[in-house]
């Protein structure tokens, strides 16, 4: 689980997407029974540092701080395209994820992480504006220019500011669970989950009055997960036709029916292998799943663990639990 959290900032930094960071991992809401983060501003440029915005900003820690951190954060910043980082900032984090620690970067903050050798052979995200920009600074980094963010265990990179708003969410509920992340999520008011395979931005090519029109059958899917729920089913409740439909759900979320509906009912099942003792043919059921081997290969695939595996790490062993191999 995380517990030690440093955000690293240089001159130029931008204060809303260091907000971000500060704002999952900064703020103390222990009165609402969720896990307290020791969280550090760290500056690799000296104890004062300007902003992006105009107005300056002061820590007591330096680079010695990244030393005990178990995730590194780096927001974007000004000329971090083109400008030259710290070569001790370089070498802190390459010994960081040595050790296992994590890093995440938001937009631009991806660039420092380049420079860092830490993108080499790896999948990673940028904001859109910049993915040209980080292919030719980086040509060994797998960028992928239209996606929320990537997840490179330990690397975890973000386009622009809310694609960082959904990478840490990402990352709080891969460690400490989906109540959790969930829970942060409300306090911030945004959605719990986006998937970091949808698009950064989506085409609304309809008219002003008429960008929602799959949102009721979105409200309707959530309710029955459980149930069989084909796109002809769906399109005849949206009174479109198939086609229309796909077209029309790809547009609004970003992502496809099949897809927005498995991440769903991944997160159902996540739910409940948490706040429940019931067994996982019941949660696979519960969840829309026909049985425990397609949500155990689901699990596999998608978050890399087992249901069994996830319901010990964030509750222990329950009633339904496999014995240990």
């Amino acid at each position: 689980m995380l517990r030690n959290v440093a955000a690293v900032a240089l001159d130029g930094v931008h204060p809303f997407e260091l907000g971000v960071v500060s704002e999952v991992f900064g703020l103390d809401r222990s009165d609402e029974g969720l896990p307290v983060y020791d969280f550090a501003l760290v500056s690799a440029e000296g104890p004062t540092l300007s902003t992006h915005a105009g107005f300056s900003i002061s820590t007591p820690y330096g680079l010695d701080r990244l030393e005990e951190a178990d995730l590194i954060t780096v927001p974007a910043g000004d000329s971090y395209v083109t400008r030259d980082f710290p070569p001790a900032l370089l070498d802190a984090l390459r010994r960081a994820t040595e050790r296992g620690t994590r890093v995440l970067s938001v937009c631009t903050g991806a660039f420092v992480l380049a420079a860092a050798g830490l993108l080499d052979g790896r999948r990673c995200a940028v904001h859109w504006r910049h993915a040209d920009q980080l292919m030719r600074r980086c040509p060994r980094a797998v960028v992928e220019p239209d996606v929320l963010y990537v997840d490179e265990d330990p690397v975890i990179t973000s386009a622009g500011t809310a694609a960082g708003i959904d990478a840490a969410l990402h990352l709080v509920r891969r460690e400490d669970g989906v109540e959790v992340a969930n829970a942060i999520a409300r306090r911030m008011i945004v959605p719990p989950h986006r998937d970091g395979g949808q698009a950064q931005y989506i085409e609304r090519p309809l008219p002003r009055g008429r960008c929602d029109t799959v949102g009721e059958v979105l409200a309707w899917m959530e309710r029955h997960l459980d149930q069989e729920l084909a796109v002809d089913q769906l399109a005849a409740r949206a009174h479109m036709s198939p086609r229309t439909f796909a077209r029309r759900f790809q547009q609004e979320t970003g992502t496809t029916p099949y897809r927005w509906l498995l991440r769903q009912r991944l997160l159902r099942a996540q739910e409940l292998l948490e706040a429940t003792d019931e067994t996982v043919d019941a949660v696979a059921w519960r969840s829309g799943f026909p049985n425990a081997a397609a949500l155990r290969h689901q699990f596999v695939r998608v978050l890399g663990t087992t249901p069994n595996a996830y319901r010990r790490t964030f509750r222990g062993p329950g009633p339904g639990a496999e014995p240990a191999a």
